[in-house]
């Protein structure tokens, strides 16, 4: 069974910097590029990073380029997103979806929420 499990959410004054990770197992996590989406209150999901099987190729989404990086540990079957310089919009259920391009499968989400 495919499982997702996401960590580190938490609230963050704007500025700020949290690591979400998401630990994997029931599938060959070195096999697969994974991203994170997120979907804010009232809206729609927004795919916010991938990356490839390898790791040496990343994309982030315009909204958060050069504040989130995206990593993962194909030794341990993590996947992270490191997210600086947090904003009021930035607020959101992070997820982390197997695949790139379709997402088959997606964790249960973690709340991230930045506010002063």
């Amino acid at each position: 069974e495919v499982q997702l499990v996401e960590s580190g959410g938490g609230m963050v004054q704007p500025g700020g910097s949290l690591r979400l990770s998401c630990a994997t197992s029931g599938f060959t996590f070195s096999s697969y590029d994974m991203s994170w989406v997120r979907q804010a209150p009232g809206k729609g999901p927004e795919w916010v990073s991938s990356i490839n099987m390898g790791g040496g190729t990343t994309y982030y989404a315009d909204s958060v380029k050069g504040r989130f990086t995206i990593s993962r540990d194909n030794a341990k079957n993590t996947l992270y997103l490191q997210m600086n310089s947090l904003k009021p919009e930035d607020t959101a259920l992070y997820y982390c979806a197997r695949g790139s391009i379709y997402f088959p499968f997606w964790g249960q989400g973690t709340q991230v929420t930045v506010s002063s």
